[in-house]
């Protein structure tokens, strides 16, 4: 069995007097994609600080693509690391290419290698080499999503942190970006790390499920398996609620 992509050892993390998470013990599946899912205020989008070196672990360990955050080069492994976030947070100024391939520019990658990885994500993303050009408010916000994708997979990442990124589009620009998702990650096997609140999201895009509440896992495992047997009362309105 290959070790895990990520890896939480007794990690907890306070913000003041304020617990955000506790004890947490978490292994995630390389080359799948995990769900995180919980209340606003569960401690979702800490767990993707943490894994990225944004915050530090007050107690435990965090170990990412098989090296302690702790004592990791963040630069370098940052840059192993891709990062979408809700909104897309394209840069207003640049064109739909020079966001994409910036990073790929900032580390000194061949312009023929640049050239030929935006090619192929506007490919997989079903972008129109004619967007190009246009700057992002020259978007819609379903290509403004893709493109963030295609940003945050330019250098080619074996880890890829999701912080809702689809919940700023409506429901059905959403779907067909779920299906863009999908083909991404077909083509391209990676781990991924989906923090969303949206339960029929995750459910569609992860095959494992991770719920939090106060800061603690409640529940973890299987996405069908979870769903077949809530741990608790808790979870299963959760499951009522948003599902049906």
């Amino acid at each position: 069995m290959s070790p895990p992509a990520v890896r939480f050892a007794g990690v907890s993390k306070r913000y003041g007097t304020a617990e955000v998470l506790a004890d947490i013990d978490l292994a995630l599946t390389a080359a799948r994609t995990t769900a995180i899912v919980g209340e606003s205020g569960s401690g979702k989008s800490t767990l993707l600080k943490l894994i990225n070196g944004l915050v530090q672990a007050d107690t435990g360990v965090v170990e990412v693509l098989g090296t302690a955050i702790e004592t990791a080069d963040l630069i370098d492994l940052r840059r192993r690391i891709g990062y979408a976030v809700q909104g897309s947070a394209l840069f207003p100024h640049l064109d739909l290419r020079a966001n994409v391939t910036l990073l790929a520019r900032l580390v000194g990658w061949p312009e023929a290698r640049i050239r030929e990885r935006f090619e192929h994500l506007l490919e997989l993303m079903e972008l129109d080499p004619e967007l190009a050009g246009r700057y992002p408010y020259e978007l819609s916000g379903g290509q403004q999503q893709r493109a963030s994708l295609c940003r945050a997979m330019m250098l080619e990442p074996p880890l890829l942190l999701l912080d809702e990124p689809f919940s700023a589009v409506d429901p059905i620009t959403r779907a067909g970006i779920h299906a863009h998702f999908q083909r991404l990650a077909e083509a391209e096997p990676v781990t991924v790390v989906l923090v969303t609140h949206d339960l029929r999201e995750a459910m569609t895009l992860a095959s494992e499920l991770v719920i939090l509440r106060n800061g603690r896992i409640i529940q973890a495992g299987a996405c069908d398996a979870v769903v077949a047997a809530p741990a608790d009362a808790w979870i299963e309105r959760l499951f009522q609620s948003q599902l049906g």
